[in-house]
């Protein structure tokens, strides 16, 4: 299929999804009008849950999420959200006495779980960098830029490199690891890692420094080592500090979305011999994951053993979404039709099955029977407009590029 056909027939369908849908979604349902910023939670039947805890995931992927989409579309609605999000996290989340951002805050904004998760500080520089692109505020650089610092003097770990997952409120050392009741309470992860990459990109568009250029690189480099697995080329997900493998599961969403954020890592960062490398893994990965996780219907699934077991038969959304950008990114290094027809399944799967043709925005996921799970939160700390929003947004831009 052309170029000129994808414009015409794919475009249109992935615009008016992310403006009538997603978007839409989020600015008319999560407003917290009485206490500011967004809501912390509303079921899939849209029932508000009173005071709900307040996520520093959600609202910097919020923040994140508006700041891209007024820099592409230029909706002044879109501004005004971001800037209601960069306000909340800038008044409630930032912890003034020891730098950094609470992983959570109640619902009047008081901080609830105060240790810092680099995870959740990736996100405030990811989401910043985003807010200066499209809006110029300096000062979103500035915090940005001071975050990085953070992380560099109390997550790097000069011996083995990488970055150690947690630390308490004042940066101390904590054995208080995981994410997420799903995750190991494993010193370091690929989910952190990839993210911290993910957000040192992004950072670098706009703050091209010798020290964040010597250390992007090194997370790279770190990913192709350690990360991802030499023989099966799928993601590694938790380790000890010295890069001893914990868990032999396979997370087909990360490894798509790792294959694709790879490669924009290193085109970002403009290191040729680097770049050739990453291309190769991340078609290796995209090959992996197209023999291995895709189901009959198009959908991917969400998590096997090293056997290709399936461990968990659900099809989430977000794997489904990162499906979409991954398979269309192999595509675009590789020119073969499978991977644009991949990326055109996982697509016509989400039309189907995870779009909320009800409620609006998209449902959790589906069971194996492709029934919608409605037991889960359609906004919660991990359910937030960044896979979709950026899955189109990502379709969109590449959609308006040349091959």
């Amino acid at each position: 299929m052309r170029l000129s056909e994808l414009k015409t027939s794919w475009l249109p369908q992935v615009e008016k999804e992310v403006k009538d849908n997603i978007l839409a979604f989020w600015l008319k349902q999560t407003p917290d009008a009485g206490n500011g910023g967004f809501l912390g939670e509303i079921r899939s039947d849209l029932t508000v849950v009173d005071n709900a805890e307040k996520a520093l995931v959600l609202n910097t992927r919020i923040l994140w999420t508006f700041s891209s989409a007024y820099r592409i579309f230029k909706d002044p609605a879109y501004l005004e959200a971001a800037r209601r999000a960069y306000a909340y996290l800038t008044t409630y989340f930032t912890d003034r006495e020891y730098g950094g951002l609470f992983w959570s805050v109640d619902a009047q904004g008081r901080p609830a779980q105060t240790k810092k998760q680099v995870y959740g500080q990736a996100f405030a520089i990811y989401a910043y960098a985003e807010y200066f692109r499209a809006a110029g505020v300096p000062e979103a650089l500035d915090q940005a830029v001071e975050l990085f610092h953070l992380l560099e003097k109390h997550s790097f770990d000069p011996v083995h490199k990488g970055y150690v997952e947690a630390l308490s409120r004042s940066w101390e050392d904590t054995n208080d690891f995981s994410l997420s009741g799903k995750d190991l309470n494993e010193k370091k992860s690929m989910n952190t890692h990839l993210h911290v990459m993910e957000a040192y990109t992004n950072l670098y568009r706009v703050y091209p420094s010798q020290e964040l250029h010597r250390q992007l690189k090194g997370l790279i480099e770190v990913t192709l080592k350690h990360i991802v697995d030499e023989r099966s080329a799928h993601f590694l997900l938790f380790f000890d500090e010295a890069w001893n493998s914990k868990s032999d599961h396979v997370s087909y969403g990360h490894d798509i979305e790792g294959s694709w954020l790879l490669v924009e890592a290193a085109e970002v960062l403009g290191d040729t011999d680097l770049l050739e490398k990453v291309k190769i893994t991340a078609l290796r990965m995209a090959d992996a994951t197209y023999r291995e996780g895709i189901d009959e219907d198009g959908g991917l699934w969400n998590e096997a053993d090293s056997k290709g077991n399936l461990l968990d038969p659900d099809k989430d959304w977000w794997p489904q979404a990162e499906s979409v950008v991954g398979f269309y990114n192999a595509y675009q290094l590789t020119g073969e039709e499978k991977y644009l027809n991949a990326a055109l399944a996982s697509w016509k799967f989400i039309v189907d099955h995870i779009v909320d043709r009800e409620h609006g925005e998209w449902y959790w996921g589906v069971t194996r029977d492709r029934e919608p799970i409605t037991a889960q939160s359609k906004v919660s700390a991990w359910k937030c407009p960044y896979h979709n929003g950026r899955a189109c947004f990502e379709i969109i831009e590449r959609l308006h590029q040349t091959h």
